[in-house]
């Protein structure tokens, strides 16, 4: 397999688990601070439907649906510099996988939360206390050193270039 294959086959196993495990979190921290298990997703279609998004407390699809559709690209979308990051570097232990995913969630917080105009923030903070955002960061850096610990598994079984 190529490297821009194997490079983008990694990213979307390891987006997908960043996804998973931040979406899990969010729910345990909203749960903890009695809101609707399903806020803080709803609440990341606020590009879309603005502030009163993250009021909506149940299932639908126009808040959701595009809130964890979006939520699942922007995990993919931080994946991407983490899996050239490690496709150009040798294996690392999971010690080292999660200091390298650490550093990738504390990027991604200062430009979702100091660079990008407020359209494009998560969204979370119209729901979640700050310290819950700032959990919802450290679960990303743990779905991301999950996820690189999966593809770089992966990665060991394949033959050829």
């Amino acid at each position: 397999m190529n490297g821009l294959l194997r490079t983008g086959l990694s990213t979307g196993v390891t987006g997908t688990v960043a996804s998973v495990v931040t979406a899990a979190f969010l729910v345990l921290l909203a749960k903890a601070e009695g809101k609707s298990a399903l806020q803080p997703t709803n609440s990341t279609s606020h590009w879309l439907h603005g502030d009163k998004a993250g009021a909506v407390r149940k299932a639908d699809l126009a808040h959701t649906a595009v809130g964890f559709g979006t939520h699942h690209a922007s995990a993919i979308f931080w994946a991407a510099p983490f899996e050239a990051w490690l496709a150009r570097n040798p294996p690392r232990s999971p010690l080292l996988m999660l200091r390298d995913a650490s550093a990738v969630a504390a990027i991604a917080a200062a430009v979702d939360y100091l660079v990008v105009p407020k359209r494009l923030t998560p969204g979370w903070e119209t729901v979640l206390s700050k310290r819950s955002i700032a959990a919802a960061y450290v679960a990303l850096a743990l779905g991301l050193a999950a996820g690189g610990l999966v593809a770089q598994e992966m990665r060991k079984g394949e033959v050829g270039p």
